[in-house]
Parts: structure tokens; C-alpha cells; sequence
């Protein structure tokens, strides 16, 4: 393992400048608001915002606080940021980011975690942090070889907390972060002692409910789970259908055009957020500036690829016995179904939340870390 530093050459940042001030605009019809995409002008005004105001070197600085390394695991660079506690007996926690995420997400979480005492918390529920960045995307990128699907990426981390020492350590993720701490879990599970999600994967509404056999509870959540389900197919899942058939074309159009790069992933922020979340531009101009930087639009949407042909693609999730936990934020991008959940996964605390999506730790920092640290104390049995 060797320290990194994150340590971006101005000749990049010059770039950027230059790219962005020959930015091509294209036309746009009137009065369609959000529908055909992201408005010219929200997105005119954010790329002049991220050319003339937005400091990347600021940005790099914070991440800097935070000790990292590198290290090489089954071929692939992997890039963590690894936080240890102050405090001796701390539990330790790797957490897994999703797309279009990164580790950035996690700012306003690993205080808290890492050091409750400072922070006016419980010394108990302390953790050492382990903040990796998935194969292929952001200072992990770009991978080399074919095949890196979540499974793939499950194995390396375990591996990656096997090499710090860790030999029994919790997981918790969101998005791609949740398929991959699950999978940690449910193969590992002599090592991890509680999976926390905050999104469950294929636990949503599987078709038309069947009002006769649930209760009125269940029929409700589940209309409304089958409800979001049919506007995300109809609306929302292109981006995945491209990632997943045809990532190298896109690449082109990502890696060339700084404000492509900034649409493809500012669309993302918009939609699935809770429509009350204030997520700051800075905040999120720094997650596209992590993809911007490694260059890594075309092999992070890999792992959509390599997920669609793989051997298990549309089989049933492979059953979990690892004691896991799920805050479900109630803007993500779908609604689990506890009964489809209990199926596979040994489901030991579940806390719905009326507010929230899809990135919790940027939304509801607060609630989320409440919520992980409830779920370690519970299972460790601390207080």
C-alpha cells in the first residue's frame, strides 16, 4: 500500500477553463421545464458557476484531510481513504460509494462516525473508516481489463480490509455501494458482523399487486412501490440502458465535453433527490470534477455492463444470512417491499424515513449517521 495524495496539475485545471469557455450550447424547446432533460439555463448558469467561481483546489484540500492510499488488488488500482478513530476500540466500517457518486459524498459523515466525541456523540459508536473508490471510477480508474462487476468489486474489498488488519468489520453503501456491501456480507460473513444499506437491491414491487394476498398496509406500499417502478422504465432508466449496452460511445461525448460530463451527472442529482434537499453546487461540482479529472466517465458506467452480461444477470438476488440493516430514505429511487426483502436477506432493523433520497449522506447526513450507528450498537450489544 503506498500513500496517496490527491494532487491535480494546473495544466488540467487550465484545461478545463479552456474547454468550458468554447462550451458548444445547443437549442432547446420552450416551456418543457425538466422533461426532455436538463434546461439550458439551470445548465448554463452551473457551468458558469463551476468556470469563474467553484474552487477545485479547496475541494482537494478537504479531501486531503483525510490519510489515503492506493494499493493494487486482483489486478486493479484501488484507491481508499481510511480514517482511523481516536478511539481504541472502534468498529471498523467500510463504506462503499455508488455511480454517478464518489467518496466525496462521505465529507459530512466520517467526522461524525470516525469521532463522535468531537462531534457530541457517544465515544461507543465510533468507527474506523474505510472510504474506497470503486474499481474503475474516480482515482480507482480506469480499470484495464474486462469483467469488473459488483461481485468482482465485493471480493477486492474484502480483501482490501483483510490487508488492513481488519478481521471482523461492518459494511454499509448505497446504489452500486449497496450491491457491493451486501455481497461482502453475504460471502464473508465469517468477517462482517452487519451489512447497513440505504437502498436494498431488487426489493422493489415485482409486478401488479395482489391486493388479496397482503395486508392493506403491504397492498398500499406496494401499489406505490409498482407505481415508481413503471415511471422509472418509462422515464428514467436510459442512462442505464446506455451504460449497460454501449459505454465506450458514451465515453467519447463524457471525456471530451466538460459540460456533457456535468449534465449526464447534474440530471442525476436533480431526479433523484428528495425535491426538498438543498445539496450544495460546490458538493456536487466537486463529485463531477472526481470524474472529470480521472477521465473515468467510460469505465465507471462499465460496471452496468459488465453486471448486464454477467452469468447471474436477472436471476433472483443469491440469499444473505449476514444481519442487515435498511434506512429507507423516502425519495430513493424506489420503494423496498419488506416482504420481498425477508425472502433473502436477514433483515434485523428496518427504519422507513419521510424525507431523503437517493444520496442520503448528502441530504441527510444527520439521519444516516444515527441510523448506522443505532444498527452496530444494537448488534454489538455496546450500551
Amino acid at each position: 500500500m503506498k500513500p496517496f495524495r490527491i494532487d491535480i496539475p494546473q495544466s488540467d485545471l487550465d484545461d478545463l477553463h479552456e474547454r468550458l469557455d468554447r462550451t458548444r450550447w445547443p437549442d432547446e424547446l420552450a416551456d418543457v421545464g425538466w422533461s426532455y432533460g436538463v434546461p439550458l439555463g439551470y445548465l448554463r448558469d452551473l457551468a458558469h458557476y463551476w468556470r469563474h467561481r467553484y474552487d477545485w483546489r479547496a475541494a482537494e484540500a478537504r479531501l486531503n484531510e483525510w490519510p489515503q492510499f492506493v494499493t493494487t488488488i486482483d489486478g486493479a488500482t484501488v484507491h481508499f481513504g481510511h480514517i482511523r478513530s481516536p478511539e481504541p476500540e472502534a468498529t471498523p466500517l467500510i463504506i462503499t460509494h455508488g455511480w454517478p457518486g464518489s467518496v466525496a459524498e462521505f465529507l459530512a459523515i466520517a467526522g461524525p462516525l470516525s469521532d463522535p466525541r468531537a462531534y457530541g456523540g457517544d465515544p461507543a459508536d465510533a468507527f474506523h473508516l474505510v472510504l474506497p473508490s470503486i474499481p474503475g471510477f474516480g482515482f480507482s480508474g480506469p480499470t484495464r481489463e474486462k469483467g469488473w462487476e459488483f461481485k468482482r468489486v465485493a471480493n477486492a474489498f474484502a480483501e482490501l480490509m483483510a490487508r488492513l488488519g481488519y478481521r471482523r468489520y461492518g459494511t454499509q453503501g448505497g446504489d452500486w455501494g449497496a450491491a457491493i456491501s451486501r455481497e461482502i456480507g453475504r460471502t464473508h460473513g465469517d468477517q462482517v458482523i452487519g451489512v447497513h444499506l440505504n437502498l436494498l437491491p431488487q426489493s422493489a414491487a415485482e409486478g401488479e399487486p395482489d391486493e388479496a394476498s397482503l395486508s392493506n398496509e403491504q397492498w398500499q406500499r406496494a401499489k406505490r412501490s409498482w407505481t415508481r417502478l413503471l415511471a422509472w422504465k418509462k422515464e428514467k432508466q436510459g442512462y442505464a440502458d446506455l451504460q449497460s449496452t454501449r459505454p465506450q460511445t458514451l465515453s467519447y461525448a463524457l471525456t471530451d465535453s466538460p459540460v456533457g460530463q456535468l449534465a449526464w451527472i447534474a440530471e442525476k442529482f436533480h431526479e433523484w433527490t428528495d425535491p426538498r434537499s438543498t445539496i450544495d453546487r460546490d458538493h456536487l461540482l466537486t463529485n463531477v470534477m472526481i470524474y472529470w479529472l480521472t477521465a473515468t466517465a467510460g469505465s465507471s458506467a462499465r460496471i452496468y455492463y459488465e453486471r448486464a452480461h454477467a452469468e447471474y444477470w436477472g436471476q433472483p438476488p443469491e440469499p444473505s444470512e449476514a444481519k442487515t440493516a435498511l434506512a429507507d430514505f423516502a425519495y430513493d429511487n424506489f420503494v423496498p417491499l419488506r416482504h420481498i426483502a425477508d425472502r433473502t436477506n436477514n433483515i434485523v432493523r428496518w427504519t422507513s424515513f419521510d424525507r431523503g433520497g437517493h444520496f442520503a449522506a448528502l441530504e441527510q447526513p444527520d439521519l444516516l449517521v444515527a441510523d448506522i450507528r443505532a444498527f452496530f450498537r444494537s448488534i454489538a450489544g455496546k450500551h
